[in-house]
């Protein structure tokens, strides 16, 4: 069986959370909570509202 593709979507940040969470925003109008992981979360990089992100 082969593996799916992962589903992406475009969002933006409206809020920035503690422990490298957001809340973002998507395109259709729906409010999601995120994480930061992998390369981000090991070189501290930041996200911060109004930051365009793939979820």
């Amino acid at each position: 069986m082969a593996k799916e593709e992962p589903i992406t979507v475009e969002a933006t940040v409206t809020e920035s959370l503690p422990n490298a969470r957001f809340r973002a925003k998507l395109d259709s109008g729906h409010q999601i909570l995120a994480h930061v992981s992998g390369k981000m979360r090991m070189h501290y990089i930041r996200i911060l509202p109004d930051d365009r992100v793939v979820v």
